[in-house]
């Protein structure tokens, strides 16, 4: 794994700036970026080049826009593409197909994405993207979660992390030379439907072709949620056809309880059920995703247990990722013997239910599954 941004002075705390992150484009849907521009006293057509330069090129500096009148540049980009994220320092790992970035947002939150590369017969390139400096959920065995929740992210500074990705492929800064964003997934920092206006605009900001959005195919972009009941059913209400993950970890009320603190309001059998009507009005199967946890929720009846659960409520709806926990600082838990695992895994298939168990990329630098966290990064 390498460094490849220097650390002096990386970490000094900036002092917080009140109030919500400034308007910027990707906040806007293409008539309103050509009514704020003509409110700056500018031709509506200037967004439209302002979109294109964002969306289609990646590109946010002036300098660059050279169809755009040097008389006006800056005075537009500075009202429509203001700064709302830093780069502080990228981790790589797995000969660079693997980078952590940590941003500082215009405020002074701190926030991590990470970009994933696969290849093969299937290459890809998967973006996790935060939506929350931290998060309220508490859960636990995740570090963001014990980090707590400093705020919500605008829309913009949730794609923001995208276009700096696609830029950074474009022009072969990543391991495997230039390439694309292929599939987003919300299991970042934050609980996405906690944020769910900003999450909402994000999403249509990733699915609209360009120049009004980035153009990344429904089917590639993943919503995660700890089950956030009324919210589920909102989303599938929305049309999107994204997917839906369940951050599930548990079968039984009692554990989860315990694991995923927001257990306590909405019980394993309401979730699942969400999850279900999720899949009936849209379409897509939903993802449970499941952090195995040694001697505490990988026993073989919990798998039993989560496979009669999934199979009450109809066949062919879901499919189940384990992933061994991946290791934060000061935990008592860790990730299931390599036994442990795979009876866990034997009983859901013994119930027909589809199961792949997920990689830990990126633990070696703390960007795995449950490991993002900005305190001592």
């Amino acid at each position: 794994m390498g460094d490849i941004m220097p650390r002096p002075g990386e970490l000094t705390l900036v002092p917080a700036r009140r109030g919500k992150p400034p308007r910027h484009l990707a906040d806007l849907d293409v008539p309103d970026r050509r009514q704020a521009v003509a409110e700056l006293g500018e031709k509506p057509f200037r967004a439209d080049q302002l979109s294109r330069h964002y969306f289609a090129r990646y590109v946010s500096d002036p300098r660059e826009m050279t169809d755009v009148p040097a008389s006006v540049r800056d005075a537009l980009a500075t009202e429509m593409l203001p700064t709302l994220a830093t780069p502080v320092r990228h981790l790589e790992t797995d000969g660079g197909d693997t980078r952590k970035t940590l941003w500082r947002l215009f405020d002074g939150a701190l926030v991590e994405s990470v970009l994933m590369r696969y290849r093969g017969d299937r290459p890809r390139v998967t973006l996790c993207v935060s939506s929350q400096a931290g998060c309220g959920m508490n859960c636990p065995f995740c570090a963001t979660g014990q980090q707590g929740l400093t705020r919500n992210m605008s829309a913009a500074e949730i794609v923001e992390q995208v276009v700096v990705a696609e830029r950074m492929l474009s022009r072969g800064e990543v391991a495997g030379g230039p390439g694309r964003v292929t599939n987003v997934v919300f299991m970042g920092m934050g609980e996405p439907l906690a944020n769910y206006r900003a999450v909402l605009t994000a999403v249509h900001r990733l699915v609209e072709p360009a120049p009004a959005g980035l153009g990344i195919g429904r089917r590639g972009v993943t919503v995660s949620t700890v089950g956030l009941v009324p919210a589920i059913d909102k989303l599938a209400a929305e049309g999107l056809g994204v997917t839906l993950a369940l951050s599930l970890h548990a079968p039984d009320d009692e554990l989860r309880d315990e694991l995923v603190p927001i257990n306590t309001r909405w019980k394993v059998g309401e979730a699942l059920d969400a999850a279900y009507r999720y899949y009936q009005t849209t379409g897509r199967r939903v993802s449970i995703e499941y952090a195995l946890i040694r001697d505490i929720n990988d026993h073989a009846w919990r798998g039993d247990l989560l496979g009669r659960l999934l199979n009450q409520r109809g066949r062919g709806w879901v499919h189940v990722n384990p992933i061994p926990l991946n290791p934060t600082p000061g935990s008592k838990w860790t990730a299931s013997r390599p036994e442990a695992q795979a009876a866990f895994v034997a009983a859901l298939e013994e119930r027909g239910i589809p199961v792949t168990i997920r990689d830990t990329r990126g633990s070696d630098i703390d960007g795995a599954c449950g490991q993002l966290a900005t305190v001592g990064d």
